[in-house]
């Protein structure tokens, strides 16, 4: 698999990633074994990088990656989980004494005493520019706790500001088919910082995998039946803040420039990787069939102009009214 240099972390890692949120909540049930299973095929198939964050089944889908990480050789996987989401929303949670509860706990989960990447998890605004928050990151690196830091993102002015902080290592955020505004300003931004882009959400919560009609139904416990109007966390995680009938729209326009041979989603993932900026994108899986045919969009050619252009096309009459203005 292709390798990229994830940011200010130095760290070489293949370009297409995992996702761990799917296996410890939030998208219906994924028996432990499947998800061990799933970890294991996507590394076998050149994976080199896995997010998780300690919110994800309150510490389970950190410990399963740790399980994970105690099968594999010392340091072929980068880790990156994130903190910030167990505690109300308030910006006076963001600070050291809480920072290093978090990151000792995390440590713990995934079994190591170095975390190679932590990143605030979609942080209230003004956290971002808080001098103290990030003085107490730099603190945690010190002390060896964490080996970098980065930021989880919900808006481009979010990122922006991130990427102005010079310890800040890689930016996460939602960059799909449906949600171009990042491509702008702030992988550009991020080039020019040496900041590494961590691209999430990127098949739009499985619209993008071309699988969902309008007879789709999802369990209870999944976040694209209960958040739909952002009834539990910001709107734009779930379908990419994108109306459900308005994306299967989307995704029946965007069908016919996908290659013979190619799905849906290895399209829209081979997309996120030809954009100059993005370090790696981490697409979800629950099963191991999934996080074998997510790895191999890697390995298939960059999209024809043609194709790029008529993802913009899509995006600016289907899609930008609803989403453009908002992250």
């Amino acid at each position: 698999m292709e390798q990229r240099v994830l940011g200010r972390t130095g760290r070489r890692v293949g370009v297409v990633g995992l996702g761990a949120w799917q296996l410890g909540a939030d998208w219906g049930d994924v028996p432990e074994d499947d998800a061990l299973a799933t970890l294991t095929a996507a590394a076998e198939a050149g994976v080199t990088f896995v997010d998780t964050a300690d919110v994800y089944g309150d510490g389970l889908s950190e410990r399963l990656v740790g399980r994970f990480l105690r099968t594999r050789p010392a340091g072929e996987v980068t880790v990156a989980t994130k903190m910030g989401r167990r505690v109300p929303q308030e910006p006076g949670a963001y600070a050291l004494d809480n920072f290093r509860a978090w990151t000792d706990r995390s440590r713990a989960n995934l079994g190591v005493d170095v975390l190679d990447l932590v990143q605030l998890h979609c942080p209230p605004t003004p956290v971002y520019s808080s001098d103290e928050v990030f003085d107490a990151l730099d603190t945690l690196v010190a002390e060896e706790r964490i080996a970098a830091y980065g930021v989880s993102v919900e808006t481009r002015e979010e990122a922006l500001t991130a990427i102005a902080r010079p310890g800040v290592a890689t930016v996460q955020i939602i960059l799909n088919m449906l949600r171009l505004g990042p491509l702008e300003e702030v992988l550009p931004a991020a080039r020019a910082a040496g900041v590494g882009v961590i691209a999430r959400v990127p098949l739009a919560s499985g619209l993008l995998s071309g699988r969902y009609d309008e007879h789709t139904t999802f369990a209870a416990d999944d976040h694209r039946t209960y958040n739909r109007r952002g009834e539990a966390f910001d709107v734009g995680e779930t379908f990419s803040g994108v109306d459900f009938a308005t994306g299967l729209e989307a995704v029946r326009r965007l069908a016919p420039l996908v290659p013979e041979g190619v799905t849906m989603a290895q399209f829209a993932l081979r997309w996120i990787a030809d954009q100059p900026g993005v370090s790696v994108v981490i697409p979800g899986a629950r099963n191991p069939e999934q996080a074998r045919a997510n790895a191999a969009a890697a390995g298939l050619a960059p999209l024809p102009p043609e194709s790029l252009r008529a993802v913009r096309d899509v995006y600016d009459e289907l899609v930008a009214p609803q989403v453009a203005g908002r992250w």
